[in-house]
């Protein structure tokens, strides 16, 4: 037997807020049911277990528009989603190489600051000022 969800039920075990159900309503991630003359939609399993994958796909670091691309594609087309998959890997790595870049450099500058005897000015602060503008 399946669950039969309201809008607020669905959101609820989601662990999401009803607008962003009728956010992805919007732009075609999930499917809205029709509206019964009297009551209320219900939405079955799928649409529940279908926005779980969406909110796992995101903390991958997949954009709406690119789950979408991977919904579209079946299991015949694995190459595919492992390409997508190897596209935001490298993505994430650049990032991370970014990010260990900027934490050398903040690491340098607050150690500047540190050994700063007659705090006259703000190694940080200076270096940050653009002085050709």
């Amino acid at each position: 037997m399946t669950n039969q969800l309201t809008i607020g039920q669905l959101a609820k075990a989601a662990n999401i807020n009803v607008e962003t159900i009728r956010y992805y309503q919007r732009i075609h991630l999930i499917d809205q049911p029709k509206k019964p003359a009297l009551g209320y939609r219900i939405y079955p399993d799928e649409t529940l277990n279908l926005i779980r994958f969406i909110k796992r796909a995101q903390l991958l670091g997949f954009s709406l528009e690119e789950i979408s691309q991977l919904l579209e594609i079946s299991d015949e087309q694995c190459d595919t989603a492992a390409q997508m998959g190897q596209d935001k890997l490298r993505l994430i790595q650049k990032k991370i190489s970014d990010l260990e870049k900027m934490a050398s450099v903040l690491d340098e500058y607050t150690q500047q600051c540190a050994i700063n005897a007659d705090h006259s000015y703000c190694p940080l602060i200076d270096t940050l000022i653009d002085k050709d503008s």
